[in-house]
């Protein structure tokens, strides 16, 4: 429980789940402590799955943790991530294509990102579903690319093609660190995670910026 200065001077109680770095905080331990069971290959099938369309947490945190039990299955654990992320970004193409209403625009909104679509929407229009591959180079969130995608109707094929090069370099690269560099990637994240969050949330505004500034 946190408390904060309230009219008068006084304080009142701020209950922790409303704190967006606790919330991401569980939900990251969450997300890493099915690395310790025997479901962990599942598990990151999943979150690479549902990452792609609604969950907040990216898949390279459970790679992380997997790889490190088995340094030698970094490679597999990104192709298992690669598989479910481009699932689950057919969901999300889905979403935008046909119940963009019903869902689509509460997601964009809930991450607030609803904001972008409309200068996305001009570069798919510009470069049809090849800007899907930015993806990997900016802050912006690949959800944000899926069910604007389905929402643009860009072409489906190019969509997934570019998914799978976007998706493979982003996760391939993941998996490259473990397999050379191993436990200190872990250490990084876990002693510098709040201030990482803060640093995402800057580039998530300034990575959109700059791209749109560049194209």
């Amino acid at each position: 429980m946190e408390t904060v200065k309230g009219e008068g001077g006084g304080s009142r109680a701020i209950p922790a789940w409303l704190n967006p770095f606790i919330l991401l905080r569980k939900l990251y331990d969450w997300v890493l402590s099915w690395a310790e069971t025997r479901y962990g290959v599942p598990a990151l099938l999943a979150v690479a799955f549902a990452e792609s369309s609604f969950f907040p947490v990216p898949p390279d945190v459970l790679i992380i943790a997997l790889a490190l039990s088995m340094p030698s299955r970094a490679f597999y654990y990104a192709a298992v991530s690669l598989l479910g992320s481009v699932s689950g970004g057919i969901l999300g193409y889905v979403i935008g294509l046909e119940f963009m209403d019903l869902i689509g625009w509460r997601i964009l909104y809930f991450y607030g990102i609803d904001e972008k679509f409309v200068y996305l929407q001009s570069l798919f229009r510009q470069y049809d579903a090849w800007v899907v591959i930015i993806a990997v180079f900016t802050p912006l969130p690949y959800k944000l690319f899926t069910i604007s995608g389905g929402a643009c109707r860009i072409d489906f094929t190019v969509f997934l093609v570019a998914s799978m090069v976007g998706r493979a370099m982003r996760f391939f690269l993941v998996g490259g660190m473990i397999y050379f560099f191993g436990a200190p990637v872990k250490t990084f994240v876990e002693r510098y995670f709040n201030l990482l969050t803060v640093i995402f949330a800057v580039l998530f505004v300034l990575g959109f910026a700059v791209f749109k500034w560049v194209v």
